[in-house]
């Protein structure tokens, strides 16, 4: 008779109510008493963002720029900034909130996880949603979601460093009286598995009362926010400067004090530089969002930044190169390997005691399907004594079992490790190791299998008991099939694919060729543990395959390549993984088998355990900086011409052109642009065909900030030429719409030129971005709005002039940045010579 599946368990080892709560009983307490989560900050009410946009400095220079107006006897002028005022208000209000939305949906999906019985099915669920009388599941690694009286228990031992301060973990028990008996929320199980009956959640929980009081740690900026606040004061004290000059300037050709001052404040909205934090916000938390839709969720913002920068990426074999679906496909025993087919007394007998070795309900996929496989189970008076876990010094585990009065060991583990447990002849040990070396060089993973009696108590470890050898289990695991396209993705984008593993080096090497891994050179780990730091450095360049390697061996692993100057991403799912992973650039647990202490220590977390989610990760990554990138160098371009046309008709003697009226039509496209149009765009063409960018690079060097003020200045140029020719030909209201609808080309242009640094105009007209076609044909028709309906062209100070005239500006502005196209082709000519 077959062992069942996952959720089946030996049945002395069952509680004795496993049914659990029924799910509309779960539903009504969750109601009744809430969600298990310790009180958080309110979420900030319409009132607080309000307040805070009214601190905004465009906001109270509007307002400054309303009441001078006022002070003037400009009432209509006054009325349509305060009209704006209200607009703006309402725009940022929505973005706010938008991205509170993103960030919050982002909290409630990456929240930790428990694992219930409810309606006598095991299912995860989120941690909050745990509610009181819930059978909670707890195994080796998982963080205790709420306080909970255990009513079965295996050699459980818990970390409640957090709650007492003491190091060393305890030891819980179901014959235990207080808080022997209890796992308690926040603490850590760090070995054993158990099932306990949840008695408090949230608040009422031990570590609920004593978390509601501490306060939460403001995290340091991240290096993009450095970044970004460098450009804003560098922006900020030019363009203080620039606004003192030009009323200066103003008063001392006009004499007019008010003007002045309307002028230099005109010139300051036009500057203002407040959208760059804005456009950082949105888009790494749109961007987290984004990468959610593809299955991995982000638990650190930061990491996001890092990921267009990732140079190595380790990842482990099991399930996330391979798909996890673990068989076994041969047995050997009497000194030879048999199919399923025709297996044998001794298969059976080898099956049922790699079964003893296993979970009663396993985690681990081969554990699964080595209870698929077996043929028989523990009598009914069988009861699981001892467990010997794996270690450093043996690489497999034992369980020690008593039934019809007599006690009997099973063994499962490494080959090498099991068959230096038996103590087999040499001739004898030779022909198993070179059996399972076999297997391995075939891609199959290898477990030797042993038994052995017991006479009185346990001895204190597997070691001391006396051994005999059965034979092997071997299991395979196919590498998923996308794997090997995704590896020669991540090579073509300068990306190392590191394989680390626990598996025999043959199986390592086999599995790694089918992945399209360089497997020339294998590393174990013990050669590891002999390598003193230089070799080890050069193992880390020469290798890109580790096998038997111990968790703890993967922290070394991680610091010698980021001591090479690497930025590392890894892949890690148990308890002795998040060292490594809180070690890496960009730590990656495993949403599906990780424990809840290497998901707490990652930055991302892979929903499906799939490598290819990784390299697609890689790619939003690199496309969030690239847009963040482009966007922000449209914000410094398209600063230039407003600027430069509150100064140019002073310097040049013509009429004035820019008022506040006008800052606020250009505030009513810069700002969508950036939060819509930029953000929206796809990767670029062959984003994953160039090497990572430099980690330290920065966001804006010098390069990048010639090239803003460059398209700028040809917008700059386009409008002051519309401007200049205009006033020779028409009247001053139709010189003026002239001039701004050049601008506007300008502004247009600005956007389409600084969406790609490699594709020309004319490809961007093809290239898909609704965003950017919506703003375009708003932008259009609000320019033939305020020139053409004559209540808005008198506010504006236009008159109508010639369409011929207002087509041809539109289009010269428009075309002012055309000769960035050049500079891209020959940058495209470049790359295709390299």
């Amino acid at each position: 008779m077959k062992l069942r599946g996952e959720r089946e368990q030996h049945p002395l080892q069952r509680p004795a109510h496993v049914h659990g709560l029924s799910a509309s009983e779960a539903r009504s307490r969750l109601a009744s008493e809430g969600p298990n989560a310790l009180p958080s900050p309110e979420r900030r009410g319409m009132d607080a963002l309000l307040l805070g946009v009214l601190r905004e400095p465009m906001f109270l220079m509007l307002l400054g720029a309303a009441a001078i107006y006022l002070t003037v006897g400009d009432l209509r002028e006054a009325l349509v900034l305060a009209a704006s005022i209200v607009v703006i208000v309402a725009i940022t209000v929505i973005q706010e909130r938008r991205t509170e939305d993103a960030l919050e949906a982002l909290r409630d999906l990456s929240s930790p996880r428990a694992l219930v019985i409810r309606d006598g099915i095991e299912q995860r669920i989120a941690g909050r949603d745990v509610v009181r009388g819930d059978l909670l599941r707890l195994r080796e690694g998982d963080r205790v979601a709420a306080d909970a009286m255990l009513v079965e228990a295996h050699g459980l031992r818990v970390d409640e460093s957090l709650l007492t301060g003491e190091s060393v973990p305890a030891d819980k028990q179901v014959e235990g009286e207080g808080r022997d008996r209890h796992a308690y929320a926040g603490t850590l199980v760090v070995r054993g598995t158990a099932t306990g009956e949840v008695v408090a959640t949230g608040a009422r929980s031990e570590f609920g009362r004593i978390g509601a009081s501490l306060a939460t740690v403001e995290a340091g900026k991240t290096f993009l926010e450095r970044e970004t606040s460098r450009l804003v004061r560098l922006i900020a004290v030019f363009a203080l400067a620039a606004c003192i000059g030009v009323a200066l300037l103003h008063f001392a050709l006009h004499g007019e004090l008010v003007a002045a001052a309307l002028a230099g404040l005109t010139l300051a909205m036009a500057l203002l530089p407040e959208e760059f934090p804005v456009v950082l916000t949105v888009f790494l938390a749109l961007g987290a969002w984004r990468i959610s839709r593809h299955g991995v969720l982000t638990r650190r913002l930061p990491a996001i930044e890092t990921l267009g920068a990732t140079t190595v990426l380790c990842a482990d074999k099991t399930g996330t190169l391979t798909e996890n679906r673990m068989t076994v496909v041969e047995t050997w025993t009497d000194g030879q390997w048999r199919a399923p087919a025709q297996w044998v007394a001794l298969d059976a007998q080898t099956l049922d005691t790699a079964a003893r070795a296993c979970e009663a309900a396993p985690f681990d996929p081969m554990e699964k399907a080595i209870l698929d496989a077996a043929r028989s189970r523990p009598g009914a008076d069988a009861i699981l004594e001892q467990r010997y876990p794996l270690s450093d010094r043996v690489l497999a585990v034992a369980h020690g079992w008593r039934e019809d009065g007599r006690r009997g060991a099973s063994m499962k583990g490494a080959p090498e490790t099991v068959v230096t447990l038996c103590r087999l002849d040499p001739g004898e040990r030779a022909r198993a190791l070179q059996a399972a070396s076999d297997a391995a060089h075939r891609g199959l993973r290898v477990l030797g299998v042993a038994k052995a009696e017991c006479e009185g108590g346990w001895p204190a470890t597997s070691e001391a008991l006396a051994w005999r050898f059965l034979g092997f289990v071997a299991l395979a695991d196919p590498v998923r099939p996308s794997v090997p396209a995704a590896i020669a993705l991540c090579r073509r984008a300068g990306i190392r694919v590191v394989m680390i593993t626990g598996d025999h080096p043959a199986t390592a090497r086999a599995v790694a060729r089918l992945a399209g891994i360089d497997a020339a050179v294998v590393v174990t780990g013990a050669e590891l543990e002999a390598m003193d730091e230089a070799r080890l450095a050069d193992a880390v360049r020469a290798a890109q395959v580790f096998a038997r390697v111990r968790p703890e061996q993967k922290l070394r692993l991680i610091r010698a390549l980021r001591a090479g100057g690497e930025v590392v991403a890894m892949t890690g799912d148990g308890v002795n993984d998040a060292p490594a992973l809180r070690a890496a650039d960009i730590g990656i647990a495993m949403g599906r088998r990780g424990t809840d202490v290497a998901r707490e220590a990652a930055a991302l977390v892979l929903l499906e355990d799939d490598f290819t989610a990784i390299v697609g990760t890689v790619r939003l990554g690199r496309r969030i900086y690239d847009n963040i990138r482009n966007a922000m160098r449209f914000l410094v371009a398209v600063h230039v011409p407003l600027a430069g046309m509150a100064f140019l008709p002073l310097l040049a003697g013509w009429p004035a052109f820019l008022a506040p009226v006008h800052v606020v039509f250009f505030e009513f496209v810069i700002d969508p642009a950036c939060s819509l149009v930029f953000e929206a765009e796809r990767s670029e063409v062959g984003v994953m065909e160039r090497a990572p960018r430099p980690v330290a690079a920065r966001l804006f060097d010098g390069a990048q900030l010639a090239l803003a003020f460059a398209l700028g200045a040809s917008a700059l140029a386009a409008a002051g030429l519309a401007y200049g020719v205009a006033l020779g030909s028409l009247p001053a209201g139709e010189a003026r719409a002239v001039a701004f609808a050049a601008l506007v080309g300008g502004d247009l242009g600005l956007i389409f030129a600084n969406r790609s640094h490699v594709l020309t105009l004319p490809e961007l007209l093809l290239h898909p971005n609704r965003a950017v076609w919506w703003i375009a044909g708003c932008t259009a028709a609000a320019l033939v709005a305020v020139v053409e309906v004559p209540a808005l062209a008198d506010l504006f100070r236009f008159q109508a002039p010639p369409a011929a005239w207002l087509a041809g500006a539109l289009a010269a502005g428009f075309a002012s940045v055309a000769w960035y196209d050049g500079l891209k082709l020959a940058r495209r000519a470049r790359s295709r010579r390299r």
